[in-house]
C-alpha cells in the first residue's frame, strides 16, 4: 500500500492568543495561549489527519521547544520520525485582535542545521520512502541547509520510484525546480520567482504556467491563487478552479491544507482535476477556522461539492 511522507526541516511550535484591542506602550492582556505543532510538512500531516487520512511526518527538532513539538505531535496521534538538533526549534506567535478581527503573526528565526543533521534527515527519508509513495517536501530552508537540499530529496524520490510534491519558497525554490517533480504548488509570487519575472498578472498567468511546465521536469502544476482558487496545468488540461466565498478567520496553513487535500486525492487515484478541486476546498476550509486549526473534513467535503457543482468545462491543451 502506498503512503504519504512529509518532510519538515524548519518546523515551529505555534502559540496563538487573542487580545481585545491592540494599543502601544501598555500591558495588553492576552487569553490563555494555545500551542500547536506546525511548519510546512507538519501542517500537511496534521491536515491529512483532520481529513481522515494517515501520513508519516519526518522533521528536525531541538532544544526544549523540540521536546514540546514532539509532545504536541504525540498528542495529535501523529506518526513521526525525529532528527534531533543541537539548535532550538523556533517559535511562531499569532495574535488576533478581537476588536478588529485582524491577525498579527510573528516569526522567530529557526536554528542553524549542521551538515550531519541535514544528512541524517535525508537518510531518514531514504529509509522510509518506498516505490509509489508520495513525498511531500514543504517549507522554507533554515540556516545551514544547502540551497540544493530539495534537489537531493528529489533524487532520493526518483531513486525510490516515489512521487515528489513540492511546496517551498526562497533560494531553495530556484534549485528545487531543476529536479524531477511530480506536483509543484507555487503561489503567484513563487511562480514569478521561478519564471524570472517581477510579478504575474492574470492575463499572462496561463501562458507562463504552461511555459513553465514545458521547460521543467514537472508532471502537474497547481498555482494557488488564494481566495480566487487555483490554476491547474498538466500535459492534457488547463483549468481554473473557483474557490467558494467564505468568511475568513485566518489564512495560516491554507496552502498546507491545500497540499494535504491534493496528496490524499492522489493517494486515492483521483484525476488531476478532482485533486485540484479538493485541494482548493481544503485550502478554503482552513481559512474558516481561527488560528492554526487547518482544514476540517466536514468543511472541506461541503466546499468540494460546491466546487464540483460550479466547475466549468475543462480546457484541453
Amino acid at each position: 500500500m502506498n503512503n504519504i511522507i512529509t518532510l519538515t526541516v524548519n518546523p515551529i511550535v505555534d502559540k496563538s492568543t487573542t487580545i481585545d484591542g491592540l494599543r502601544p506602550n501598555i500591558e495588553l492582556k492576552c487569553t490563555t495561549p494555545v500551542f500547536r505543532a506546525g511548519g510546512g510538512g507538519i501542517n500537511v500531516s496534521i491536515a491529512i489527519k483532520n481529513l481522515g487520512g494517515k501520513s508519516l511526518s519526518i522533521y528536525l527538532a531541538g532544544g526544549p521547544n523540540g521536546v514540546r513539538l514532539q509532545n504536541l505531535m504525540e498528542d495529535e496521534g501523529m506518526s513521526q520520525e525525529v532528527i534531533m538538533l543541537r539548535g532550538r526549534t523556533r517559535d511562531y506567535l499569532s495574535v488576533t485582535d478581537t476588536a478588529t478581527e485582524l491577525e498579527y503573526r510573528f516569526g522567530i528565526p529557526g536554528p542553524f542545521v549542521t551538515e550531519k543533521e541535514w544528512q541524517d534527515s535525508l537518510n531518514k527519508v531514504e529509509e522510509n520512502l518506498q516505490a509509489g509513495d508520495f513525498m511531500v517536501a514543504s517549507g522554507k530552508l533554515p540556516l545551514g541547509i544547502p540551497d540544493d537540499f530539495f534537489m537531493k530529496v528529489a533524487a532520493i524520490a526518483k531513486k525510490k520510484k516515489a512521487r515528489l510534491i513540492l511546496d517551498t519558497k526562497g533560494v531553495g525554490l530556484i534549485h528545487a525546480v531543476k529536479a524531477d517533480i511530480f506536483l509543484f504548488k507555487p503561489n503567484l509570487t513563487e511562480l514569478s520567482t521561478v519564471c524570472g519575472v517581477g510579478s504575474i498578472s492574470y492575463s499572462e498567468l496561463e501562458t507562463l504556467a504552461v511555459d513553465f511546465l514545458e521547460r521543467h521536469s514537472c508532471e502537474v502544476l497547481v498555482v494557488s491563487l488564494g481566495a480566487s482558487g487555483a490554476l491547474l496545468v498538466s500535459q492534457q488540461e488547463v483549468e481554473y478552479i473557483q474557490a467558494p466565498v467564505v468568511h475568513q478567520k485566518s489564512i495560516i496553513g491554507a496552502g498546507d491544507s491545500m497540499v494535504a487535500g491534493m496528496a490524499l486525492s492522489l493517494l486515492a487515484d483521483k484525476s488531476f482535476i478532482e485533486m485540484a478541486q479538493f485541494g482548493v476546498a481544503c485550502g478554503t476550509a482552513a481559512t474558516m477556522r481561527s488560528g492554526t486549526q487547518l482544514c476540517q473534513k466536514e468543511d472541506a467535503d461541503k466546499l468540494y461539492e460546491w466546487i464540483r457543482l460550479h466547475s466549468k468545462n475543462i480546457k484541453k491543451k
